[in-house]
């Protein structure tokens, strides 16, 4: 409705409302979203081809300047999550909505709060008898 209403008032002066308004993710929560973003990309294993801070490694490349680069859309970036591609798996199974939304703050975050380090998996422990 008040799309409607605003695309009316602007259709005078030749200014439309752009279609992806609508579409455009709810506000941030800013840094509190990127330090989420920034746990889930340590806890989910993103470190173990980005490497510890997102600066690459053997298996993936580095995630640290993806904030400057223009066509990693936050659409693109969702599906590179969720859909995998390249070497990369899907992870559509391991990460819910709003845990793709903490990523994408914390790769679209200048100053990157730092990954808290990886959970280690512990040795199985031997059998009691």
């Amino acid at each position: 409705m008040f799309r409607a209403k605003l695309f009316f008032l602007l259709l005078p002066l030749g200014l439309t409302v752009p279609s992806t308004l609508s579409a455009l993710p709810a506000p941030a929560k800013g840094d509190e979203s990127a330090k989420a973003g920034a746990a889930l990309f340590s806890d989910k294993g993103c470190t173990y081809c980005h490497g510890s801070v997102g600066q690459g490694a053997k298996k993936g490349p580095a995630v640290t300047d993806l904030w400057k680069d223009k066509t990693w859309t936050d659409e693109k970036i969702t599906g590179q999550i969720l859909n995998g591609g390249q070497k990369m798996p899907p992870f559509q199974d391991s990460v819910s909505d709003d845990e793709v939304k903490d990523l994408i703050a914390w790769l679209r975050a200048k100053k990157k709060p730092v990954p808290p380090p990886a959970p280690q998996e512990s040795a199985p422990s031997a059998p009691s008898q």
